[in-house]
């Protein structure tokens, strides 16, 4: 369950799998120091980390449909750029801290996991996290994370990203910055200027210096990961977002990510969490403008996602759709 490229061979098992398996397709699968695999068809292709180890929790590798990671742990060319790690959540002004960079003793703590499911068109996850200070013992911020990884055709994967964020005390600001909340670090290889890579946003339009800044529902950041293979991410971002179509802090050395705060402090309330809802979407080719819009029709037309009581014995909770 590496992060390595699928052979010929492997693709063949992955179909064999399909048919004979009696696993369902997706599992979630726990592991050693609080990581967790996401596997389709006995295949990996997302983990999460969650480890204290680190200052915050992250998904590493997202693999694309060839088995090649499509997303990188630190910045290709720049030592003090460790902080961006593959895909993760973080924000650079709460209550002026810093919860961005690794120069300060701000840390976000996994507090509880609630649920995992296996299912055989998506694997879910839920987990509930902390963000500290480093000073106080008392957290500044709850978040509840609810991901659900499912398969797309010719081994495409979705990974759709809900969380909900609300404040300990009565209020707290998010302060007004382009670094939070959903980032993305890329492959090398797909990075523009590291890689062949491409930025690419809607009506066609390519590269940093159009796209930073702007409004768009989606970036897409697509290159040669391998000779002749051809793959990428599209970040999706979702209707019901209060910023939505949010401002994109976008660069050509292999980043992205929707900012929330671009051009005004959020608040965040104890009674009344906040919440956000992404897609990123591992694909096969460069962007497709056509089939962008037809995902990101129904990625909006879609009901949020929801933790609720389990009736079962010995469940706790589970995940399910708003209806």
């Amino acid at each position: 369950m590496g992060g390595h490229a699928i052979s010929l061979s492997r693709l063949e098992d992955m179909e064999f799998y399909q048919v004979f398996s009696k696993q369902p397709r997706c599992q979630v699968v726990p592991l050693p120091d609080q990581q967790v695999s996401f596997v389709i068809d006995g295949a990996e292709r997302l983990r999460w980390h969650a480890s204290d180890r680190s200052p915050r929790p992250f998904f590493f590798p997202f693999l694309g449909p060839s088995g090649i990671p499509l997303t990188r742990m630190g910045h290709p060319g720049a030592p003090n750029h460790d902080h961006h790690r593959s895909i993760w959540f973080a924000h650079h002004r709460v209550l002026g801290i810093d919860f961005w960079s690794d120069q300060s003793s701000a840390v976000i703590r996994q507090v509880q996991w609630k649920a995992y499911e296996d299912g055989e068109s998506e694997g879910r996850m839920a987990v509930d996290l902390a963000w500290y200070d480093g000073h106080d013992p008392q957290p500044l911020i709850l978040q509840e994370l609810i991901v659900e990884v499912r398969p797309g055709n010719e081994h495409e994967c979705f990974l759709e990203i809900q969380t909900s964020l609300k404040s300990v005390s009565q209020e707290l600001e998010l302060g007004v910055t382009n670094f939070g909340l959903l980032a993305i670090r890329v492959a090398k290889s797909i990075s523009a200027v590291f890689g062949s890579g491409q930025l690419t946003g809607p009506g066609g339009i390519q590269g940093e210096p159009k796209l930073f800044g702007q409004s768009m529902a989606w970036v897409d950041y697509s290159g040669e990961v391998d000779t002749g293979v051809i793959e990428g991410i599209t970040y999706y971002d979702h209707p019901d977002n209060s910023t939505f179509p949010s401002k994109w802090h976008v660069r050509d050395d292999g980043w992205m990510g929707a900012s929330i705060c671009r051009d005004a402090p959020v608040m965040l309330m104890s009674d009344e969490p906040v919440t956000y809802r992404y897609l990123l979407h591992a694909h096969s080719g460069l962007a497709d403008s056509v089939r962008i819009r037809e995902i990101a029709k129904s990625f909006g037309e879609s009901p949020g996602l929801i933790v609720q009581e389990d009736a079962r014995p010995h469940h706790s909770a589970i995940i399910r759709r708003k209806t």
